[in-house]
């Protein structure tokens, strides 16, 4: 009977989730500039940052340079990294390869993105890693809450989401 109960819900969660795919296009160039990391499901490079900023500059061979700078741990120094990352025109550059060690590329998805480009969330098809990022260091609680809940909708973790304790202008 156990068993019988996993199955059911199972497929109550797969039918009832939302597919885990990228937005239909992003518009490259406004997609440029800085963006405020807000909250993340941090990757093993990120883990103990906080305060992190990614600035995305498109060059002229069609990809991003990418200049994130944090802070780690109790650390107040600005550490700076730099990564790349490759939008696949055939996907309408919603799907994106992240390179942060050459030759490895890594997906970078963008699965939430704002009409005003005022705010984004990037994932990966394995629900790897997730990250909510705004144009301000906040957003307002009830539109985190609705994007938390989207993500978890489309099988993400949520509740690994750690805070990069951006303070308020």
């Amino acid at each position: 009977m156990k068993a019988v109960y996993s199955v059911v819900v199972l497929l109550f969660t797969l039918l009832w989730s939302t597919a885990n795919k990228p937005v239909n296009k992003v518009d490259l160039d406004r997609f440029s500039g800085k963006w405020y990391s807000l909250y993340s499901i941090p990757t093993m490079f990120d883990k103990g940052t906080r305060e992190t900023t990614t600035t995305y500059t498109l060059n002229k061979d069609g990809y991003y340079n990418v200049v994130t700078i944090a802070k780690k741990g109790d650390d107040n120094d600005l550490h700076t990294y730099k990564s790349k990352l490759f939008p696949d025109k055939n996907r309408n550059n919603a799907e994106m390869k992240a390179q942060f060690i050459w030759p490895i590329k890594v997906d970078y998805w963008v699965i939430e993105l704002a009409d005003d480009y005022s705010w984004t969330v990037v994932g990966h098809p394995d629900h790897k890693f997730l990250f909510i990022m705004s144009r301000k260091p906040t957003i307002p609680q009830t539109e985190y809450n609705e994007i938390v809940a989207r993500c978890k909708a489309m099988g993400y973790p949520v509740e690994k989401l750690v805070s990069q304790q951006h303070k308020a202008n």
